[in-house]
């Protein structure tokens, strides 16, 4: 057992602990003993208990891998709908069960500092063929994240929210006091969600803060559904050497942000003192790139399609991210794209 008047703390985050050895014992002696020098130990009483709704995900895996990089102890919430079980980090704990039962999920909570809820089911097409069972995962399921997290004790939940939200604005870049226009019953869940974790700040004691992310991309991204960009959309279709499908005239353009970014925003947002009032904040590249251009990176014939309802454009404004979490993205669109690209080739 490590005393605290026997050790100095390197540093808390690292959960890095120097243990000194005994003053009375001379030089010679620690020579011989096992104790001869000053012992480096983890301080578990420093590591934090986080859940991760949707850990079998996209994003929620790859938040899971990181704070269990850094040492912090990992609990994954996930029925495996849509999620895999592969994507689990080695190290986290599994707990299956739907967002959608609140009895079922209670005791995933017990013990956690943290939430990082991504878990909801991601389908704009969906959600407008079943609008009630999408609504029952993105908004009630949202609901019964924020009760169990407040029944629990939890201190901050941090949201992933969607750009969607903004639907067709005619300015850039999207800026968060823009006045919503979502276009789908999923922008809309979405967003009645930021506002559930709003309200959840206001009313029952847990901070808050919501991640509007812009078209993430990178390993183990989803190839179907509202998280599904035409990164995965053209390496597929080249993948069954099909042409890629280029909608209009390919003139579009997406602010598209790379996983690891969206990462780093996620663990910002769970510590920066600045947050935990219902905030909601960008998080994007903050430089969009054309349909064309993406066609032209990774090659291969292309065939124009008929248009289809979406927005022109997006482009995050990221000055609130910087302002309140100190984060802005560290990928350039080269890189990442080149990473995706051979990640993709591995498969």
């Amino acid at each position: 057992m490590v005393r605290q008047d026997l050790f100095q703390p390197v540093l808390c985050k690292s959960i890095l602990y120097i243990e000194k050895a005994p003053q009375k014992r001379g030089f010679f002696f620690l020579l011989l003993s096992h104790e001869k020098i000053p012992k480096i130990r983890y301080n578990t009483s420093c590591m934090a208990n986080y859940l991760i709704t949707g850990g079998a995900g996209f994003i929620g895996s790859h938040i899971a891998e990181a704070l269990l990089k850094r040492g912090d102890r990992v609990r994954v919430l996930d029925n495996f709908s849509t999620g895999k079980r592969e994507n689990v980090p080695a190290g986290a704990e599994i707990f299956e069960a739907s967002i959608t039962d609140p009895k079922a999920i209670a005791p995933a909570f017990n013990g956690i500092d943290g939430v990082f809820h991504t878990a909801a089911l991601p389908r704009v097409q969906l959600s407008i063929e079943q609008p009630l069972e999408t609504n029952e995962v993105n908004v009630t399921g949202t609901l019964n994240v924020i009760w169990a997290a407040k029944n629990a004790g939890v201190k901050r939940i941090v949201y992933s929210a969607s750009s969607s939200a903004y639907g067709d604005q005619s300015v850039l870049p999207l800026v968060e006091t823009m006045k919503p226009n979502p276009k789908s019953p999923y922008g809309l869940q979405k967003y009645v969600g930021e506002h559930y974790m709003n309200l959840a700040a206001m009313f029952w004691g847990i901070e808050t803060v919501s991640l509007r992310y812009f078209n993430v991309y990178g390993d183990r991204m989803a190839f179907s559904g509202a998280y599904c960009t035409v990164i995965a959309v053209f390496l597929k279709q080249k993948s069954a050497g099909e042409a890629l499908s280029i909608t209009s005239d390919g003139t579009q353009t997406r602010d598209f942000t790379y996983v690891d970014d969206v990462v780093a925003a996620n663990l910002a947002a769970m510590e920066s003192a600045k947050v935990g009032k219902g905030e909601v904040i960008n998080i994007g590249a903050h430089e969009n790139h054309s349909v064309n251009e993406i066609a032209k990176i990774i090659g291969g014939p292309t065939k124009n399609i008929p248009p289809r309802v979406e927005p022109h454009d997006t482009l995050a404004d990221i000055t609130l991210a910087k302002k309140l979490l100190g984060w802005e993205p560290k990928m350039k669109f080269e890189d990442g794209m080149k990473k995706t690209i051979e990640w993709f080739s591995s498969l």
